[in-house]
């Protein structure tokens, strides 16, 4: 049931990306952060998280991986939180432990 949620939510995301302009983003310092992720089964979960984070408004890339258990997301933390990403996170079904900020 969690996986056919997911994959829906997955589909919906990919029909429509809500982004900032290129000159917003190149006009304000980012920041990274990576997340030991507990939930993925599989290489499809990681590559599904990624195409919701891109989604979110203020992140500028994701990438996660499945055997790592990881991803690193880099944001404009004037636009989303850290605690708002992992918030969105977990609203997917994931735990998002922070391992290390990179600045």
């Amino acid at each position: 049931m969690f996986r056919r949620n997911f994959m829906q939510r997955i589909t919906l995301a990919s029909a429509g990306i809500g982004a900032i302009s290129a000159a917003t983003i190149l006009a304000r310092e980012n920041k990274t952060v990576t997340y030991h992720v507990k939930g993925f089964s599989c290489p499809t979960c990681a590559v599904g998280l990624d195409t919701m984070l891109r989604q979110q408004t203020g992140v500028i890339q994701s990438k996660s991986t499945y055997p790592g258990a990881m991803t690193v997301i880099e944001f404009d933390p004037h636009v989303v939180t850290e605690k708002s990403l992992k918030a969105f996170i977990a609203d997917l079904g994931f735990t998002a432990e922070e391992e290390h900020k990179h600045e």
